[in-house]
Order: C-alpha cells, then structure tokens, then sequence
C-alpha cells in the first residue's frame, strides 16, 4: 500500500487534519503537495488543540516523516512560526521535516499584491483571499521570471535578483501601495529565514520517488477542498492551485499510479469562507446553530463560515472527479438536537432540474435546491465507539450519503479528538448510478 491520499470534497474545513493524524500511525510519510498559509489544519489530541497552516498533521506522530512539497507556495515567516510553536510544546521537527528547494516563496509584494487584486467583481462579491499572498505568488510561479523558488535563496545570485524583482513589482503596483519594499530590508529578513529553514531543505521529489519504489506508505494530505480547485472549482471563487485529488501527482512529483486509497472527505452539513455561491446555505437560525455547535470559524482567519445543508450534488461531483473510493463523515455530532435534517439531492436551475454540478458560478448562484428530508436525533453521540452505538437515524443518514455519493461510509468523526473516531467496516463497491431524485421541499422550508 504505497499511497493514500485524503482529499477534502466541499469547500475546505472538513477536519481532513484530524483524519491525517489518524491515518498517520499507519504510514511512514507525510505530504503536504498543495497550497500555502491559507490551509489551516486543527488535530485535537489528549486535551490539546494543534493548528497548522504549512506543515503535515503528521508531525505529531514520532518516527514519521513529514514532506512540504514543490506544489506548495511557502510563506517563510510561518513556516518558522510553526516550527517554533511545535518545538516549544516538546514537539519534534527536526530530522522529522522536509520542504522541497523547489516550493516557491511568498514575498512582501505578493501580499501587497493581494491587497490591490482583491477587489469587487461585478456584483460586488470578493473573492474572498485571505490576504496572505498565496494567489499573487501562484502567478508569479505560471509567469516564471519574477518568480522565487527557497533553493534560489542559497545561490549566489540572489541578491541581485530580489533586487531587480523590487524595482519591477514597485513599476506595477505604483505610488502608495509600495511604501514598504525596500530590496535591502527584505533581502536581510529571507537571508535569515533562509538560514533559519537550511536543516530542512531537500530535493523532495527524489526523496518521495526513492520511498515509493522501495515499498514505504505515503499519506497525501490534501488542502482547502476539492470544490476549490483553481480548473474545476466554482471558479472563480477558487483558490490557486489544484485542491481536489487531480493534483496529488503535479504538487508532489508522485505519479498517480502510486496512490492506490483515496479517502474523499465530507462534513456532514456544508461550510463555506468568503464568497461564491453555496446552493444550500442556511442564512438563518439553523446555520447559526451549526456554526453555533461545530464552532465554524476559520482555523488561519478566524472568519465565521457560512453553514447550510448536505449538499450531495455538489459532493458527489468532487468525488467523482477526485476518484474517490470511500467516504469519511465528520462532525456528525453538530447535528444532534435537530428534529429533521435535510440533504440536497438536486438543483432546479431555471425550471429545469440536474442532477450535475454546473461549470459556471452564474448557473450554481441561480441553483435552488431539492431537499430530501431525513429524521434528526437528540442523543449525545459523542462517546460513542462503534456504529453500532449511533442512534438509528444517524445510521440512516449515514447511509443515504454513502447512496448519494455512490461510495461507501469508512470512516465517522463524532467529536475533535483522535479517539472520537469510527471505523465502520463495509466491504468497497463501485460508484452507485445516480438514484431517482424525492419529491421537493421547498428551499427555505
């Protein structure tokens, strides 16, 4: 079993961090292969709360090792940040992490940059960045020539070349958005990073093609989520790089043919940060008693998420698309107390019903949804070990997500902490066709 990848299949914050931990016991690497400083990752442990950004969930674990990948963008000042935190908690990284010289760095003006191109589109809906100058530095790695890798910060011509990116970048943001890109003062501040993050650079690639020849389990650990995906996302609400499981082999140098599990990770209500559109989102009193119960606010940002219902269309399209061979049902705990639950298992889009996820953000802003209604429960299920012990209403509405994705429930998260884990044993079956969509609800029932 050389490769399992965990993907996230809605719009980030699934809790993929807490399953990476789980799974980590059983494998003897970590990727982290997409992204920046604007993935956050919470693992709960023996009454501790860990939060990363740019380093694998797996660190916790010992004799794991832990790979930063040229597929993520590297913000270098919290990458140090992180590291600091771990080894002030007694936390080891050293010997333990890599971060490949081929990871391009984000700079002052990426996030100034950030700030300028983050403007309103038409309609007034932001994209809705972070801030943190993932994007602008993604760019920059398509465009090439102003672009920095960590490796170029060891070689000679370093200097010379942050200097010239300076004058380029300060022509193309003008007067008052540049004030503070002094070339000398950057280049003092990354030489010390560079110094700083020496230990941990290698040639990531190499390290990870040598692993899988000889056999070692890898575990990818996917970032944001798939529905984020910069090709097949709701663009062009999306984050910059391929965040669904098509961008495990391209952010880590790993052909595809060595990842043999794919874990497709689900919420079992909806969340989504910042703008686009969310066909099921609950503007009301139930989503915020789902933001209320899962404490939904953004790991990195600390924004409050915007919450809705199930949306099975939307997931399942994530996990076709990501190839995804089981599910993993977190949080299912938030939805205890409600009387009914709902889960969207299609779209009226201009009168006409689909059961496929548009391509174009304008078509899904348009989507209303059709609910199927399902009973709710009001046990704690927080303790619970086995399946078993789940109320038979969460059992069924396990089971109808499994239904609608076509894949089978594996795994369920019944609370934060590692050991608030289920493991339901079901043997793997092909994708399900498509079931004949119930009766509607209406969308504001």
């Amino acid at each position: 079993m050389p490769g399992t990848c965990v993907i996230g299949l809605q719009w980030g914050d699934e809790a993929k961090g807490k399953l990476v931990d789980v799974f980590t016991e059983q494998h003897d690497i970590v990727v982290r292969y997409a992204g920046g400083a604007n993935a956050g990752h919470t693992v709960v442990s023996g009454g501790q709360t860990w939060k990363l950004s740019l380093i694998p969930s797996g660190i916790l674990r010992n004799g794991v090792a832990c790979v930063v990948t040229g597929g993520v963008v590297l913000d270098p000042a919290a990458v140090i940040k992180e590291i600091y935190g771990l080894e002030s908690r007694g936390v080891t990284v050293t010997g333990k992490l890599q971060i490949s010289d081929r990871a391009h760095v984000v700079f002052p003006w990426h996030i100034a940059e950030d700030k300028v191109l983050n403007e309103s589109l038409s309609g007034g809906e932001s994209i809705g960045t972070t801030g943190r100058g993932i994007g602008p530095c993604y760019r920059d790695k398509v465009g090439r020539s102003l672009a920095v890798r960590l490796g170029d910060m060891y070689r000679d011509d370093f200097p010379a070349k942050l200097a010239h990116i300076v004058a380029v970048k300060k022509r193309l943001l003008g007067v008052g958005q540049t004030d503070d890109l002094d070339a000398t003062v950057i280049l003092e501040q990354y030489q010390a990073y560079a110094e700083r993050l020496r230990p941990y650079v290698a040639d990531t690639t190499a390290f990870l093609l040598d692993a899988v020849e000889a056999g070692k389990r890898v575990l990818f650990e996917g970032a944001q989520g798939a529905l984020l995906d910069i090709d097949h996302g709701t663009f062009p609400f999306v984050t910059s790089s391929n965040s669904s499981g098509l961008g495990v082999a391209s952010g880590s140098g790993v052909p595809g043919r060595w990842v043999e599990r794919v874990i497709g990770v689900v919420k079992a209500y909806s969340t989504r940060v910042g703008g686009g559109p969310m066909p099921t989102e609950q503007d009301n009193a139930t989503g915020q008693y789902l933001r209320d119960r899962g404490n939904e606010y953004g790991t990195v940002t600390r924004r409050p998420r915007r919450c809705g219902w199930f949306d099975a269309v939307a997931a399942r399209y994530t996990a076709r698309l990501s190839g995804v061979d089981e599910l993993a049902v977190m949080l299912l705990d938030v939805l205890g107390g409600l009387d009914e639950i709902k889960i969207c298992t299609a779209y009226e889009i201009d009168g006409k019903r689909t059961s496929q996820f548009p391509s174009h953000a304008d078509d899904l802003k348009k989507a209303v949804p059709v609910y199927e209604m399902l009973p709710g429960w009001q046990e704690d299920i927080s303790t619970a070990q086995t399946e078993a012990e789940l109320p038979a209403t969460a059992r069924r509405y396990l089971a109808r997500i499994g239904e609608l994705l076509g894949r089978p429930v594996t795994i369920v998260s019944v609370g934060p902490d590692r050991d608030q884990t289920i493991t339901c044993h079901r043997p793997a079956t092909a994708a399900a066709p498509w079931p004949s969509p119930p009766q509607p609800v209406p969308a504001n029932a």
